[in-house]
This record gives C-alpha cells, structure tokens and sequence, in this order.
C-alpha cells in the first residue's frame, strides 16, 4: 500500500496537471495561444496582439512558461510542442481536454453547492462558464468528428445505405453541425437539416457549412425534438450525445415525436456513451473514470447516462427494429432504430 508521501506526491502532480491545463485553456480562449503561431512576440507585443491586458498576459506567460507550454529565448516567447498541440487546428488537438478540465472545475464547483439542497438548475449550468460556452461546439467537433469517421461510419451499415438512398438527415442537438458536415460530404444524395435550442450554434453551423461549401444541401434552425417540423419525412434522424438529455422527459414522448417524422425504411441513430451495468467496472479505466464524473455534471443539468437496454426497448415499444453496437472498449453505443419499409405497391395488407 502506498505510503502518505507517495500519495500526497501523486496527488501534488494531479493538481499541477490541472494547473497546466487551465493556463492552457486561458492561451486559447483569449487568442493568446493563436498570436503566437506566426512566430516569436514580447509579451506586450502578445499582448497588444491578442487585445489583452499586458500585465495580466506577462503574469500568464511566467506560468506557461514553468509548465512547458511556452518556450523563452530573451525576452521572446514563443509555443513549444506541448503549446502548439493545444492549437485548434492541429491534428488530434487538445484543445477538447484544456477546456474539459475548466468545464470539470465548474461542475465540481456547481456540484458542492447543490449537494445538500438537492436542487437541479439545468442546461444552464453550461451557460454559466461563459469561457466554454463559444468553444463547446468545436470541443465537441474536434473530440468526436475523427470518432465517427474511422469508427463511427465502418460500423453503421445503415449509414451508408440511407447515404446512397439519398433524402432528408436531421440531426437534433446539431450543435456547430460537425456531423451534418461530414455526413452530406461523404454522400452527396443526401441533405440535412440541423436544430439546436442554442442561436450561437446555429449562427456557427451556417457559418462552417458555408465556408465548406455545403450550404446549398444544409440548413440550420432554432428547435428542439417536441416542437420541429421538417417539410418532408427524414429518412434518417440522428442524435449525438443527446438522447439523454430529453431522456427525463419522458422516453415513450421522445420516440413517438422522432418516429413521427421519419420515413419508411427510415432510421434513428443515436450515439451516447454507454453506461456499464456493472458500476464496478467505473473503478480503474480511465475513460470510465471520466463518464463517471460526466454523469455527476449530468445530473446537475437534469440528465443521467443510458444502458443500451432501455434504449432498445423504448424504440421497440415505438414500433421500431432496434439494434445496438458499442465500440471504446464498451464505452461508447449506437443504438439504431429502423421504420418498417414501406408495402411494396400492390402488396395485400
């Protein structure tokens, strides 16, 4: 068993970890990290770049200086590797875990307030920690996008025949329409349509569909699953990480209102992490360590993750044939609900 120093050690590198992750996140979402890209500035020419206050950005540079982020020749400061790996744009960025850790010290904040009384604020908890809040789509995008497309897509069949069907996607809980984007670029059949109740993100997904050259096959509206209309049926519905946020609702309401809009032969895909049904195997894996505290700032927000079981069984209480992948060591489901074919014309009832 370890002893006390051993353990206040590991505990003491925990935190620097985190430290190190805050000074991150600080460098992106005030554009400190991006005004170094181009090459070595002074810290006041960092900050004038950046618009910031400059003694706040010298403060800030000794410290991402002493946890590697930033390299110093002089007086100049420029991005090391660790530094430049945070960077949005960068292949496999960390971007997504720098903002996670700010996102996880909120809710950990949140949570220690609201344990006693019980109280449940909701979605606006994100709201809350308004440094996230532009970045939450990118975050999802840039933690996610490369999950769909080399284990996401090989593993949805029904992906790709719906794709050479051609017809109308819907995606509920679009966000910055990451998916949607990949989606109708891979199949040029089909078009989307993409709700979210946040008016930041649809601003976001017009604005990347555009710039993608897709707005022609995507739209983007406020909305949400109990009050959309779409002016033909869908032949595919898709939810990332979503469902179980409209889960308390009620899941028999939730499935009646997607089914209502989907066309034969159609199908809903959701994507959400998996739930073990043995909470023993939360201990030791380190992405279930995580789910496990998610599902923490889940219930702040209303919500609770699902076990696959539950989701099949509401689609099949819906009428629908339902199927479940999971993939991430388990860690991840695709739940798949298809809508009966059409009767072939001429076909006795």
């Amino acid at each position: 068993m370890p002893d006390l120093a051993s353990l206040r050690q590991q505990v003491i590198t925990d935190a620097q970890g985190a430290m190190r992750l805050h000074l991150a996140q600080i460098g992106l979402t005030t554009g400190l990290f991006q005004a170094l890209r181009d090459g070595p500035r002074t810290a006041s020419e960092l900050a004038a770049c950046a618009d910031q206050d400059g003694a706040y950005v010298a403060r800030w540079a000794d410290a991402a200086f002493a946890f590697g982020l930033l390299l110093r020749a002089g007086d100049a400061l420029s991005l090391s590797e660790l530094g430049t790996a945070f960077l949005p744009d960068q292949p496999g960025t960390l971007m997504p875990v720098a903002l996670g850790a700010l996102l996880s010290a909120h809710m950990a904040e949140r949570a220690g307030e609201l344990m006693r009384t019980g109280e449940r604020p909701g979605e606006r908890v994100i709201a809350e920690c308004k440094s996230v809040l532009p970045w939450f789509g990118p975050m999802l995008e840039a933690s996610f996008g490369p999950v769909f497309e080399s284990q996401v897509l090989p593993r949805l069949a029904v992906l790709e025949e719906l794709g050479e069907r051609g017809g109308l996607a819907v995606d509920l809980g679009c966000g910055n329409g990451w998916y949607l984007r990949r989606l109708v670029a891979r199949f040029p059949r089909l078009r989307g349509v993409g709700l979210d109740m946040v008016p930041a993100n649809i601003a976001a997904a017009r604005a990347a569909a555009e710039q993608a050259g897709l707005a022609d096959r995507l739209s983007f509206h406020e909305g949400d699953i109990h009050h959309f209309t779409v002016e033909e049926p869908a032949v595919l519905v898709v939810m990332n990480r979503a469902l179980h946020h409209v889960w308390g609702k009620g899941p028999d309401g939730v499935m009646a209102a997607l089914r209502a809009h989907l066309a034969p032969g159609g199908a809903l895909v959701f994507w959400e992490p998996r739930w073990p049904d043995d909470t023993a195997l939360l201990a030791g894996d380190p992405r279930r360590r995580a789910m496990a505290f998610q599902n923490l700032s889940e219930h702040i927000q209303g919500n609770r993750f699902l076990r696959p079981l539950e989701v099949q069984e509401a689609l099949e209480r819906a009428g629908l044939r339902a199927e479940t992948l999971t993939f991430a060591e388990d860690t991840e489901m695709l739940v798949v609900g298809r809508m009966p074919a059409a009767p072939a014309l001429g076909a006795s009832s």
